[in-house]
């Protein structure tokens, strides 16, 4: 069966959050995945969108934080300084699910300007929101990113989020609470910080997907873990809920969910080859 290297890598994300897990989602990708999650095999997954929106079951994928199907949905709605100042600041949120238009190889989220010069730069992106929050206080994070050279890149133009800093004990020195990124994953693979110097490893490879194709649209020299093991293609039933998802939304956005660059080829298809299935 046949499938996009997008659909590939949303299903991988949605496979790293476990049920009764209470997640932050940011719009776009992540939140494909957090509901793909929660219409698969985490149906008590609880998710918290920025807007005060705890337990949001949405039918269809929002378009915004503001959103009204997140608050119709929602067990409960609370103000915006309820969310940061109670649930994720003091680490009671399990998992933080960005975006990046930049990631660098110690996992810090650019997602402000591309170029060199604040006051006048190439691109002008969106800016932080609450993602610096969500970086530094959830007690994980996961960054789900399209990969080539411009979007994982040896340092990102300007640190919006932190990630691991300049390297092994940044955040403790930072005075960040949470674990930081322990998973980027991306439409090629997925990458996890090196324990000893928290720079970024390739771990998990998508079937027919080759190790130099990956480092050569990598901005640094991308080190391979020993274990590097090979990803399990997305199941029938997990294509099936991902597409009726992705049905949901409008097809002006469905095409563009989550993009804040140019992309080069989202969602070509490509057919898994018979490879034996790795443990993940």
């Amino acid at each position: 069966m046949t499938y996009t290297s997008d659909e590939i890598m949303t299903v991988t994300a949605a496979r790293a959050l476990r049920d009764q897990m209470t997640c932050f989602v940011g719009i776009g990708l992540p939140s494909e995945a957090a509901n793909l999650a929660r219409a698969t095999h985490a149906p008590n997954l609880v998710l918290i969108y920025e807007s005060g929106t705890i337990g949001a079951k949405p039918g269809a994928l929002p378009l915004s934080i503001g959103d009204g199907i997140l608050a119709e949905t929602a067990d409960s709605v609370v103000s915006v300084p309820e969310i940061f100042n109670y649930w994720l600041q003091p680490g009671r949120i399990d998992v933080g699910f960005l975006g990046a238009a930049q990631l660098d190889k110690f996992g810090n989220i650019n997602t402000t300007v591309i170029g060199s010069d604040y006051a006048d730069p190439a691109v002008r992106l969106p800016g932080a929101g609450g993602a610096p929050e969500i970086a530094a206080a959830c007690k994980e994070v996961i960054v789900i990113i399209r990969q080539s050279r411009r979007t994982l890149v040896d340092r990102v133009d300007f640190v919006t989020s932190v990630g691991f800093g300049d390297g092994h004990g940044s955040r403790d020195r930072l005075g960040l609470t949470g674990a930081g990124p322990r998973r980027i994953i991306t439409d090629l693979g997925v990458l996890q910080p090196d324990p000893e110097t928290s720079e970024l490893l390739l771990t998990g490879i998508y079937p027919g997907v080759l190790v130099a194709d990956i480092k050569d649209r990598t901005g640094w020299d991308l080190r391979i873990s020993a274990e590097l093991a090979e990803i399990p293609k997305p199941s029938q039933s997990e294509l099936m809920a991902l597409r009726t998802l992705l049905a949901t939304m409008p097809a002006s956005e469905a095409g563009r969910s989550g993009d804040q660059l140019p992309r080069e080829s989202a969602r070509s298809p490509v057919s898994a080859p018979a490879t034996k299935r790795a443990a993940r």
